[in-house]
């Protein structure tokens, strides 16, 4: 399902949304309050997850962790963690099986959630600091590429970084560095700033996940660690079940940017 609807500025009405079907990239919905990633395994995966996170912070920064089998989360009090993501993704044995828009059916009594931050979050604090977001100009899902740099590796979980980009006038990724360092928790600075093959990424245009976004002119491509990392891994590791966000398609919390914000 897809619509023009203007995207709602309350967090609590992006997810009614969500809930009724609506199926659309998050970025620019509810703007100033904190986006999430998604990741369930099964209870015996839950420490590798954990570890994961832990050794590799940039790209898998934890928000919150649900105890096994509740589907809520102290992010969205009231929230339902099955029905109020606008895309899932349903993997088995690491192989992509559904992109459902309800995982309730799903859900079993030994999974655990995982909510990591997610650089959408950080996209209202470069609007206020005047830098544009070219993704939410052009209302497309953003860019995320593979990259050749490996995770390091947590149990039975491994696999490589993933980036998001953003077009950044040359002028001001100063800027946008800055304002984004002051966020680790949504994944802080960026880890490249320039010559994409330096990553390992053959061409911009080609994104691996989400929406080739179309550069103006002198903007320089930035790259940020990103939540989908942890899809990489689940593809490397094979585990035998794990439902996810589908990439750009975020929980949205009740948590306003601003938590997350250092001075």
């Amino acid at each position: 399902m897809t619509t023009t609807l203007t995207p709602a500025a309350d967090p609590a009405a992006a997810r009614a949304h969500y809930r009724a079907g609506l199926a659309v990239p998050s970025s620019g919905w509810a703007p100033g309050y904190t986006q999430a990633n998604l990741v369930v395994l099964p209870r015996d995966w839950a420490y590798d997850m954990l570890l994961f996170a832990q050794r590799n912070p940039q790209p898998v920064p934890l928000l919150d962790v649900t105890d096994a089998g509740s589907p809520s989360t102290a992010l969205a009090p009231g929230a339902d963690l099955r029905t109020d993501l606008p895309r899932y993704r349903v993997w088995r044995d690491g192989e992509l099986v559904d992109e459902p828009t309800d995982v309730a059916d799903l859900w079993r009594p030994d999974l655990v959630a995982f909510l990591i931050g997610c650089s959408f979050s950080f996209e209202t604090a470069l609007l206020d600091a005047g830098v544009p977001v070219r993704n939410i100009e052009q209302g497309r899902n953003v860019s995320m590429y593979r990259t050749d740099r490996p995770c390091r590796p947590a149990g039975r979980l491994s696999g490589p970084l993933v980036v998001s980009m953003r077009p950044v006038p040359g002028a001001l990724v100063p800027t946008a560095v800055q304002v984004t360092a002051r966020m680790p928790q949504v994944h802080g600075a960026p880890v490249h700033v320039g010559a994409p093959g330096a990553l390992g990424i053959a061409d911009l245009a080609a994104p691996d996940f989400g929406d080739p976004v179309v550069p103006a002119d002198g903007d320089v491509p930035v790259f940020w660690a990103c939540g989908v990392t942890p899809q990489a891994a689940l593809m490397a590791s094979r585990p035998p079940f794990a439902i996810t966000h589908a990439p750009g398609h975020m929980f949205v919390t009740d948590v306003p940017d601003v938590a997350y914000r250092q001075l």
